[in-house]
């Protein structure tokens, strides 16, 4: 559950060193109207939260003038954290023929953020990269799914658009149903129907 009423007047942790590691990133659709640090990649918005009794708290500028820190620093905790949740988080994959599908969803909250990291985008690129375009989506915080198929194969990346979009309307906390592609190593929309 993502906690956005913000005039509770708890802080998760009162210090910065116990607060740190409990700092994560989370996608949000654009124009979220939740507090934000900063811009993510294709004009996707990321929040940085804290887990606390069961819920998620924003951070938002009333922790750093508790915690005596910047935006920058709140940003780099967060994404360091990430990075070593993605080290052991599972990967799930699925091979037909000439069409490959790479998704994480783990139920823990920071699957779709995975993409914010180079690491994500490289292993992506290089796994699916050989088939064709690499297509991307982040429907919902629990799920990064992405495709390759060869060029041509419409049917396939027909389904994938379908299955991001009915993954989306049913989320319950839903980010975007568009699909993305990886362009040298950048994520950039490829538009709701992207053609082979």
């Amino acid at each position: 559950m993502y906690d956005t009423n913000l005039d509770h007047g708890y802080l998760p942790a009162a210090d910065w060193q116990s607060a740190a590691p409990a700092i994560r990133p989370a996608l949000l659709p654009a124009n979220s109207g939740r507090p934000l640090l900063t811009d993510g990649p294709a004009g996707l918005a990321v929040a940085y939260v804290m887990a606390a009794d069961g819920a998620e708290v924003p951070v938002d500028p009333s922790h750093l003038r508790a915690w005596g820190v910047g935006p920058r620093d709140v940003e780099y905790a967060a994404m360091a954290n990430l990075a070593v949740w993605s080290e052991s988080a599972a990967w799930l994959d699925e091979v037909d023929g000439h069409r490959h599908l790479v998704w994480s969803e783990s139920g823990d909250g920071m699957d779709a953020a995975r993409i914010l990291l180079a690491s994500v985008r490289r292993r992506l690129a290089d796994e699916l990269g050989p088939r064709g375009r690499v297509l991307v989506a982040m429907p919902e915080r629990d799920l990064l799914i992405a495709s390759g198929a060869a060029p041509g194969d419409r049917e396939f990346q027909a389904l994938f658009v379908d299955y991001v979009a009915g993954r989306a309307q049913a989320a319950e906390q839903p980010i975007d149903a568009r699909i993305y592609e990886l362009v040298d190593g950048e994520l950039v929309e490829a538009g709701p129907t992207p053609e082979a």
